[in-house]
């Protein structure tokens, strides 16, 4: 049976989630948002929740397995049915499954569009001989990061944007207290943010540093500080990262993240 998940549901709190809270970090975040449409099975073995304008993410228990998740699948596109998706999040037999079973209902056309891999960070390596300091963005620094957005945008969605367009999401970053520096010499070279604190994770997000400043640590550096940040709150440093990226996952290993699992992002058309 499929009842509604409430924000802080005490369901992301106990097994079977927690064996997969890392990869599946981002439901939280979805979860606490009374917008989002957030839905759960009686016994809590599924969560199915998507944000407003975004792609769903679909979550179901390692204990089930075979035709019984496809069991599950079909109960949740029942529910579901009138409802248009743009694409689904999870692992990957879990994704591909329900994507191929919403292909069927829709006539609709799968495209895998990206896929994941989340890190969680026991124990942080501080690198050596890097140059700078890192602090929080302030008002200040709006312009700046605003072509720093623009940067990640091109470099992680390819999607080139003019960084004036990216002012109003500079300030709303700034404004959060999340958002952190890397600075050489007065100027910020590498940028990174605090995305959202879940009960035991804290997620890092918008790691860039531009072309001319790489190869130097100032990646590495800016989240490792991050980590430090995150270890004194008590919470384990956790992120997302393109498998295709290899010099980025490289970066995160070298700080002492482990593999927490793949999340397959599929888009329908």
């Amino acid at each position: 049976m499929i009842e509604q998940l409430v924000p802080f549901d005490d369901l992301l709190n106990h097994n079977p989630f927690l064996i997969d809270e890392v990869r599946y970090n981002l439901l939280h975040r979805i979860c606490e948002s009374e917008e989002s449409t957030c839905l759960k099975t009686s016994d809590g073995n599924m969560i199915f929740a998507q944000s407003p304008g975004h792609k769903a993410w679909l979550w179901i228990s390692q204990q089930i397995i075979g035709n019984h998740k496809l069991t599950y699948i079909e109960e949740l596109l029942h529910y579901l049915e009138g409802t248009n998706l743009s694409g689904v999040c999870g692992d990957v037999e879990t994704a591909e499954n329900f994507a191929h079973a919403y292909a069927e209902r829709h006539t609709a056309q799968v495209h895998t569009h990206m896929v994941m891999e989340s890190y969680f960070c026991p124990e942080y390596n501080k690198p050596s001989g890097v140059e700078g300091i890192i602090r929080q963005a302030t008002s200040e620094d709006v312009q700046v990061v605003a072509q720093l957005l623009a940067g990640f945008s091109k470099d992680a969605l390819d999607r080139s944007v003019d960084p004036t367009s990216q002012i109003s999401a500079a300030k709303a970053a700034i404004e959060t207290g999340n958002l952190y520096l890397w600075i050489v010499n007065s100027m910020p070279v590498s940028t990174a943010n605090i995305a959202h604190r879940s009960p035991r994770h804290g997620r890092i997000n918008a790691v860039y540093t531009p072309p001319t400043w790489r190869k130097k640590g100032f990646a590495s550096a800016i989240v490792s500080g991050l980590c430090s940040i995150l270890k004194n709150e008590q919470l384990t440093p956790m992120l997302y990262a393109d498998v295709k990226n290899s010099v980025s996952n490289q970066v995160y290993k070298n700080i002492g993240f482990k593999e927490g699992g793949k999340i397959t992002d599929i888009a329908f058309g």
